[in-house]
């Protein structure tokens, strides 16, 4: 491409910044009167233009040339802001800022590849044409959660890096920084279906929004809903929600495994996926129950699952169950691995999923391993629908433990066939 042509596109993308985000900025400013907005489309044009040839020159004389630019313009744009905000009494700088980042994508994409600037460009004009969307998101999003948020910061870029990578203990199957790493994977899913349930609310449906609170805590939302199923005689709704809340299980192991063990997922994939394919043939049919109910919505009870305590706590558990499956294995030998797949599911799944997920990475069968890790499924499957129906009443909903039985069973014989041949 001749010099003249590559001249022509650097100026040229420099130009569609500016245009992009003065678009944007021009549209929101629409009803106010010419001359009271602080730039329009012509601003910003001039801006994104200035950049582009700043850059160009600045590769031709030096960079000290864009650094005078920057700097001229960040000079007039303030002298700008002072007059307008005394004039109009508006604070905000938002126009300021976007002027301010015009001019420095303008000059990224006259003197760079200009792909990422202009996507840049495209991600700003997103933000400041959704104001109004992200104040209404700020408005759902409660303190809790912000500060959920910070905790998980907090034990991922603090906590993390300063943990050593190797291992300590009986057969060295302790190490502080892979286990406060799952700590951190375990804490971001279960804060993201936190996040979820709250963003969504009660408007959006009891199932809708059992889906998120299954990320968080399947066992929380399983609870909830037993609690309103005892109370209400239309209780396939919140049978069909516990259901729902449960099937998060299986695809939420699959993401630990493909973190901890890709190699694993071989052997893992296909009797998860046969028994969450059971559990949606228990909801297809439940569906049709519901659908003959009437309606009703339910508030989901999910604490903050983002505490320091907790984290803790899961931590103290994962490493419990390492040192645990090394020993079962050692003593008991495959048989130990299963006894302990089924009680530690009984507790938490992630913990016995990582557990043996990192084991496989070492001197541990794959076939075993994901038989241990479908034995936990099973196990804490079960447990949720006999703690729906101990609460909400067995006469009436012990069916769904069978359902489920039944549900899951598919999977486990498929784990046993590909474990024997």
């Amino acid at each position: 491409m001749s010099y003249p042509m590559e001249l022509a596109l650097s100026l040229l993308a420099a130009l569609t910044i500016g245009l992009m985000i003065g678009i944007e900025r021009g549209w929101s400013g629409r009803k106010s009167d010419d001359g009271e907005r602080v730039a329009g489309v012509r601003t910003f044009s001039l801006i994104g233009l200035s950049g582009g040839v700043f850059a160009v020159l600045g590769q031709q004389f030096g960079e000290a040339l864009i650094v005078t630019g920057f700097v001229v313009t960040t000079v007039l744009i303030a002298i700008s802001y002072v007059g307008y905000s005394r004039r109009s009494g508006d604070a905000g700088m938002t126009t300021e800022f976007s002027m301010l980042i015009t001019f420095t994508l303008a000059v990224w994409a006259a003197a760079d590849d200009p792909i990422p600037a202009l996507s840049t460009s495209a991600v700003v004009v997103a933000l400041l044409g959704h104001k109004r969307h992200l104040h209404n998101l700020l408005k759902k999003i409660p303190p809790r959660a912000f500060y959920s948020g910070i905790t998980l910061l907090l034990i991922s870029v603090v906590v993390l890096p300063l943990l050593p990578d190797q291992g300590f203990g009986p057969w060295e199957a302790l190490n502080p920084y892979w286990t406060w790493w799952m700590v951190v994977l375990i804490s971001g899913l279960s804060f993201i279906g936190y996040l979820l349930t709250k963003l969504l609310g009660q408007s959006r449906g009891t199932l809708i929004t059992a889906i998120a609170g299954g990320l968080a805590s399947s066992t929380a939302v399983t609870i909830t809903m037993a609690r309103f199923a005892a109370k209400n005689k239309a209780s396939a709704l919140y049978a069909n929600a516990m259901l729902l809340a449960s099937s998060i299980m299986f695809p939420r192991v699959l993401i630990e495994v493909f973190v901890v063990n890709r190699a694993l997922l071989v052997e893992v994939t296909l009797p998860i996926l046969i028994m969450l394919a059971g559990m949606s043939v228990v909801l297809l049919l439940l569906y049709r129950e519901h659908q003959q109910q009437q309606d009703a919505s339910a508030e989901l009870e999910v604490d903050n699952p983002l505490q320091l305590v907790t984290a803790l706590q899961f931590g103290l558990l994962l490493a419990i169950i390492l040192l645990a499956a090394e020993a079962m294995k050692e003593w008991f030998g495959d048989a130990g691995i299963y006894s302990l797949a089924v009680i530690s599911g009984l507790m938490d799944v992630d913990a016995i999923t990582l557990s043996l997920s990192k084991s496989a990475t070492a001197d541990l069968s794959h076939r075993v391993a994901a038989m241990g890790i479908v034995l936990a499924c099973a196990s804490n499957t079960i447990l949720k629908g006999l703690m729906f129906a101990s609460i909400a009443g067995l006469k009436g909903h012990f069916r769904y433990v069978i359902y489920m039985t039944l549900g899951i069973t598919p999977g486990v014989i498929f784990a046993l066939f590909q474990l024997i041949l």
